[in-house]
């Protein structure tokens, strides 16, 4: 019962991250292009920091939170590259934390 619950709040997490707290500006300036307001790193590092924090505060595990930052951007860039489309985007982050509940759970017995 505690992976289905972990994962729950990491997928719940996930939503609050990538729509609620992601304005406009955010999602398009993360992407390399023309007409920053800051170069389009700062924005993805900062978008995939939120997740981070979300992922490091639901799990108690800051470790967890920094895999989940340095991962949630290179899917992001990979989107950005046009690499894939939102729908294969979505299924990345997602699958992302279902491994992060594995290794809190399974791995690291939280």
């Amino acid at each position: 019962m505690a992976f289905i619950n972990l994962l729950l709040l990491l997928l719940m997490g996930h939503f609050l991250g990538d729509f609620a707290l992601q304005n406009g500006r955010m999602a398009r300036e993360k992407c390399a292009g023309p007409n920053h307001s800051l170069p389009w790193g700062y924005w993805l590092t900062a978008h995939g920091a939120i997740h981070g924090l979300i992922v490091a505060l639901l799990t108690g595990m800051p470790l967890l939170g920094l895999a989940e930052w340095l991962v949630h951007m290179l899917i992001d860039w990979g989107k950005c590259r046009n690499l894939y489309r939102l729908p294969v985007d979505q299924s990345l982050h997602l699958f992302s934390k279902a491994i992060w509940t594995l290794l809190a759970i399974v791995v690291f017995a939280v």
